[in-house]
């Protein structure tokens, strides 16, 4: 079972979405615990599940490394050429990406395993160092917000023409033209 939204088209996107309706009053934090942050590193690290158990200051830790990928993201796909993030932004989004990834090696029945001393350290470190792709290369320019009325959540705009409006049809692509509908027949009565 999904606990999280996926789809947004890079992991460090997906991670930024743990925090939903940005901005809006029906804002939630879903990195609410310890629970929380090991439940996400389970969907979209490696493992089926994750032994370690973080602490707050862990959870705490994350959420500053969320904000600052949600900045220099934001910053990315409204600048032209490089992105010059706060020296606080790249400091956290640097040490992040700086700790060990989770490594991938086959076991003697031929099965891939995944090993790292720190298993949520491991894929933040991936989610850090994607943030750093995401917003240094040219598909920075194909970062979209979502055009639900609360969602916000950003995403990678892959549609060949560029003009994809929702972070996902089945959600807020279905309320907006449910709302369209309504309103056209309201409008019609």
């Amino acid at each position: 079972m999904r606990l999280f939204r996926e789809g947004s088209g890079r992991i460090c996107l997906d991670y930024v979405r743990t925090l939903r309706h940005r901005g809006s009053p029906a804002e939630a934090e879903e990195l609410t615990d310890p629970a929380a942050l090991t439940a996400w590193v389970a969907q979209f690290g490696p493992w089926d599940r994750v032994a370690a158990t973080p602490d707050v200051r862990a959870v705490e830790s994350a959420r500053t490394l969320r904000e600052a990928i949600f900045r220099v993201v934001d910053l990315a796909r409204t600048t032209k050429g490089p992105v010059h993030p706060t020296d606080r932004d790249r400091a956290v989004i640097n040490k992040a990406a700086s700790r060990s990834v989770p490594i991938p090696s086959l076991d003697r029945r031929g099965e891939l395993q995944w090993t790292a001393p720190d298993p949520i350290a491991a894929v933040l470190a991936t989610v850090a160092r994607d943030a750093l792709d995401l917003a240094t290369s040219p598909t920075a320019a194909r970062i979209r917000r979502c055009a639900g009325e609360s969602c916000q959540a950003y995403f990678v705009d892959l549609s060949r023409p560029g003009n994809r409006r929702w972070c996902s049809m089945d959600t807020c692509g279905n309320r907006a033209k449910k709302r369209n509908l309504r309103a056209r027949e309201i409008s019609a009565e």
